[in-house]
């Protein structure tokens, strides 16, 4: 299937899929007419570059990831610790957001408590 093809069949913004054809990442995409070729095995690793950006990774994040992951099973340590530390900064950011939260909560609750007493 085309890149075109691939992107609206699955959501892949061209975007990706660029990026993915500039990273070398493509398995045995072969180019008829011009038009890169995507099978099975491409819309695999598009979709685990589309879960890593949907995660937050950055573009140079992903790159490396599927690099590691091109390599197969003695990079499981790496990619392990790409995700574990993706995971731990993602839980400061939630952690922030609580504390934001509890701060403007605090504050309504000042304009309430002030509002019911008069």
């Amino acid at each position: 299937m085309t890149g075109r093809e691939a992107s609206e069949k699955y959501n892949i913004p061209l975007s990706v899929l660029q990026a993915y054809e500039s990273w070398g990442l493509c398995g045995e995409v072969k180019k008829v007419m011009g038009a890169w070729q995507y099978d099975d095995s491409d819309i695999e690793r598009l979709s685990t570059i589309m879960t890593l950006h949907d995660v937050g990774f950055t573009n140079d994040e992903i790159e490396t990831y599927m690099q590691l992951l091109a390599q197969g099973k003695p990079s499981e340590k790496e990619r392990l610790k790409m995700l574990t530390d993706k995971r731990y900064g993602t839980l400061d950011e939630i952690h922030f957001k609580e504390k934001q939260l509890d701060r403007l909560d605090y504050l309504r609750f000042e304009i309430q408590k002030g509002n019911s007493g008069k």
